[in-house]
């Protein structure tokens, strides 16, 4: 036994070290024993070393953050690119630009396996190996059963024919069954779309743009030849519709005789003009069309298909939604004096212009707008009378007759191009001598009742379309008066009342009835208002009370509906005629029931409006 020794073993120096983190444990070199966290590094002082160049940060300013935010545009990507736009005509700025950066391409002869030329590659090369190893084994048996057939040949019979054949079959069957090389199967790759790239760069849809595509019109090849001859020939013809011309203008009109050959010579120009132009006239009235219908879609789109939702919560109000408006700067210091549509192309209505001012009378025209051009007139005509009145003709929705200021009423044919009236009144034929305000040859020698009914000047008066017996009538007095011409309810003085009465605040300047129900009517007033009854709904005020005149300066004139789609044309002392779409609350039908079909007709329309009638007479009659 050694006797403990009592000197420590000499120590080797600890290597000093940086902690990264907490919980790390540090091996001790020589003795290999494990340090715990925070024994020895912690008790230590640490220096912190700091490069020369640091800057030295407050705490705010170590605290602010710094955000960096990637995107997939390419920074050298050119923003100017100009292109040339043949829908437009015109240069316009490329808004979209491809935004994707290749940094490095090579071009290689490497084939992925997963490819469909890699895969057929794969199939060749094992094509190749099978067939290589099926003939090798079809050579080896072929010279086995040679051997072993040539003792078989030796041992069979002359005489014996009947076993060759039989082997020479097995011989053609052994050979096709081992030359004809299996096809292996193909194998299954691993799938392609679980590839991903180590880098990639995002891509940037292009922008959506809609366009519309027609067919082209159709082309023809035109060539010809112009020689002497033909050019000659071409002016002997144009001499010679000329002459024509001329013989026939002299047939007709005598003041070609008086004139002499000056007149006559600007008589064929201006022909030769209209002639050219009513070439064109009916394919340019169609591009304007086409042209209108593209600038005011979404108008139109409205007209045909927006109804106001808010309607359903309102309570039983309405509103107009303004659409087109039509104007014309030839009529633009003229008042709209007459209103009225086509019975047969429902689209085209007609404006009669003239003035109020009974001081200051001028000019007037009439002019006839479609809904499918509202930039411009259909047709045109222009009188030295203003128009005080007008209407188009049932069975000939092609005749307009029209009623002057200074009493003559002419009659316009939209078939003959000039702007002349067919007929036209003076006073041998027997003309007015006040303004015409209303054409009627029934009851023209006397009158049959008298109303008294307004207090100022009687603005217009509409038989209701459903009843015979009720009609409306308007005054600059403010109000509106509905009558029943068969019932006198004031006995004592022999004089009718009106069946209802209603005061607008403003003078009215036309009312209407609507053509879809026999107690729905509109009025306009001078402030520039529109009002929309519906004595079914509310017997006591108007539904509908809306503002349609661009400024309040203008005066509304004059209101007529539609007689089937569910608008109204108004019209200013501007000449200005607004176009204007009932929401559905101003026009509500009867709704259907289950088991029940809905009766409509103007039986239902004559009752419905008389039932109103009768309540009023009987509380009227107890009064």
């Amino acid at each position: 036994m050694f006797p403990a020794s009592t000197k420590t073993p000499h120590k080797q120096p600890r290597k000093q070290s940086i902690s990264i983190g907490r919980g790390t444990r540090k091996k001790d070199e020589d003795s290999g024993t494990e340090v715990g966290e925070g024994t020895d590094e912690w008790a230590q002082s640490k220096a912190t070393v700091r490069p020369p160049d640091q800057l030295e940060l407050t705490d705010a300013e170590l605290k602010e953050e710094f955000t960096r935010i990637l995107t997939a545009n390419n920074p050298h990507a050119p923003q100017n690119i100009v292109r040339y736009s043949f829908k437009e005509g015109t240069y316009k700025l490329i808004g979209f630009v491809n935004q994707l950066a290749v940094h490095y391409t090579q071009v290689g002869n490497l084939i992925p396996k997963d490819s469909d030329e890699g895969r057929r590659q794969h199939y060749r090369d094992e094509l190749v190996a099978d067939s290589q190893e099926s003939a090798k084994v079809v050579i080896s048996e072929t010279e086995n059963l040679e051997e072993d057939e040539e003792p078989k040949e030796l041992e069979t019979e002359p005489g014996s024919q009947t076993d060759v054949p039989a082997a020479g079959e097995a011989e053609k069957v052994t050979e096709e069954e081992l030359m004809t090389p299996k096809q292996p199967k193909e194998q299954k790759l691993t799938n392609q779309f679980n590839f991903s790239e180590r880098a990639s760069q995002t891509f940037n849809n292009p922008l959506r743009d809609r366009e519309c595509q027609m067919e082209p019109p159709p082309r023809t090849n035109f060539s010809a030849t112009a020689n002497q001859w033909e050019i000659y020939d071409a002016y002997v013809e144009e001499l010679e519709k000329q002459e024509k011309t001329k013989e026939k203008e002299k047939a007709k009109t005598p003041v070609a005789k008086k004139t002499g050959k000056m007149a006559m010579r600007k008589l064929t120009s201006l022909e030769s003009q209209t002639d050219d132009i009513t070439k064109v006239s009916q394919a340019a009235k169609i591009v304007e069309r086409m042209v209108n219908q593209n600038t005011y879609d979404d108008v139109a789109q409205d007209f045909k298909y927006y109804e106001d939702a808010a309607d359903e919560y309102r309570d039983q109000e309405g509103t107009l939604l303004p659409l087109w408006k039509f104007q014309n700067d030839q009529a633009k210091h003229l008042s709209v004096t007459a209103l009225c549509w086509n019975p047969k192309y429902r689209d085209l209505f007609a404006v009669g212009y003239g003035s109020y001012d009974f001081m200051k009378q001028s000019r007037g025209m009439l002019l006839l707008y479609s809904m499918k051009n509202p930039s411009f007139p259909e047709y045109m005509f222009s009188s030295d009378s203003g128009i005080m009145c007008l209407d188009i003709h049932v069975d000939h929705p092609y005749l307009v007759a029209v009623g002057h200021y200074d009493g003559n009423v002419a009659i316009y044919n939209l078939k003959k191009p000039h702007s002349q009236p067919s007929f036209r009144s003076s006073a041998k034929s027997g003309k007015h001598t006040d303004p015409v305000w209303q054409c009627s040859k029934s009851y023209s020698s006397q009158f049959l009742d008298t109303y008294d009914a307004h207090n100022m000047a009687v603005d217009a008066v509409s038989w209701n379309p459903y009843h015979t017996k009720v009609f409306m009538s308007c005054s600059s007095d403010w109000t509106v008066k509905i009558w029943d011409h068969t019932i006198k309810l004031s006995t004592l003085h022999h004089c009718r009342t009106p069946m209802f009465i209603y005061d607008l605040n403003s003078a009215v300047g036309d009312v209407a009835w609507a053509p879809y129900s026999s107690t729905v009517f509109a009025a306009v007033t001078t402030d520039g208002k529109a009002h929309v009854f519906d004595l079914a709904i509310n017997k006591y005020e108007a539904i509908c009370n809306q503002p349609v005149a661009a400024k309040k300066k203008n005066k509304i004139t004059h209101v007529q509906f539609n007689p089937i789609h569910p608008i109204i044309i108004v019209g200013d002392d501007r000449g200005h005629i607004i176009c204007l779409k009932l929401s559905p609350n101003l026009r509500k039908m009867p709704k259907e029931k289950k088991g029940q079909e809905v009766q409509k007709g103007p039986a239902v329309e004559i009752a419905k409006l008389d039932k109103l009638l009768n309540l009023v007479r009987e509380v009227k009659t107890k009064t």
